[in-house]
């Protein structure tokens, strides 16, 4: 357990930012950092619903938690998935709004691309940081964080030395064979167990540096916007996910 775990108050449902928002890479992003001169940065990819509280207050808990600035830029610029479009009362209205969302805005190498810009912002707003940058994601989030750590992160302004995921989006084993960092996957009982088992034998191989733990009580979404913190199960489940992202990232960032 991180020792700052123990200064933070409780993760709660009634919850107010630490940050602010300023424009990174022509995005308007979500910023808390603990001082004007960090030495670590996390970017935090958000899911498929956005700005939520949920991951706003998770933001700040990562960056208390790890005396690092965080960011969670928005990569949809508003225009975000509509939890009403899912489910068994879901429409043929509902059906094709979020159709019609996943063909606009879930374009996985283009917000590669457009993470890098953001990488590089980060570097030069906060010198300070480079050799200690991070990514971690929620659902979709997740899938962009594993991507952005494979093939092609390298260099100066550009390489990401961690990267995590929870309840990660579009799992695929052969993601994590390519990745050249320490990674954490955080899992539900909504992703596949069998890949999410062939993840942890692929992170367990010799050069390899991975943490892979299946939140059995929890569902798609525990960490992110899908998170009911009203209920005491999500929130102590919450809480302790946030706690090992921030231990994952304390002992490699």
């Amino acid at each position: 357990m991180n020792k700052a775990c123990c200064a933070l108050p409780p993760v709660s449902a009634e919850y107010t930012p630490k940050g602010q928002y300023e424009t990174i890479a022509g995005l308007k992003t979500y910023v808390v950092k603990p001082s004007d001169t960090p030495n670590r940065a996390i970017i935090d990819v958000y899911d498929v619903f956005g700005l939520a509280p949920q991951t706003i207050q998770g933001a700040d808990r990562l960056s208390a938690l790890t005396n690092s600035v965080v960011l969670v830029p928005d990569f949809f610029k508003g225009d975000y998935c509509d939890a009403a479009w899912f489910g068994p009362s879901a429409t043929a209205e509902s059906k094709a709004a979020l159709a019609g969302f996943m063909e606009r805005q879930v374009r996985l190498e283009a917000t590669v691309e457009k993470l890098a810009e953001v990488r590089k912002e980060v570097g030069e707003r906060w010198p300070g940081v480079e050799g200690h940058v991070g990514v971690f994601g929620l659902c979709f989030g997740g899938k962009i964080a594993v991507m952005a750590t494979g093939e092609g992160n390298e260099g100066t302004g550009r390489k990401f030395n961690v990267s995590g995921t929870a309840h990660p989006g579009r799992l695929e084993a052969k993601d994590h064979e390519v990745l050249n960092v320490p990674h954490i996957c955080l899992a539900s009982p909504g992703e596949p167990a069998d890949v999410v088992a062939k993840v942890k034998e692929i992170l367990s191989k010799p050069g390899k540096i991975g943490y892979v733990e299946t939140y059995g009580t929890m569902f798609h979404g525990w960490m992110g916007a899908r998170a009911n913190l009203k209920d005491e199960a999500n929130l102590k489940e919450y809480e302790r996910g946030y706690n090992a992202v921030a231990d994952f990232f304390n002992k490699y960032l």
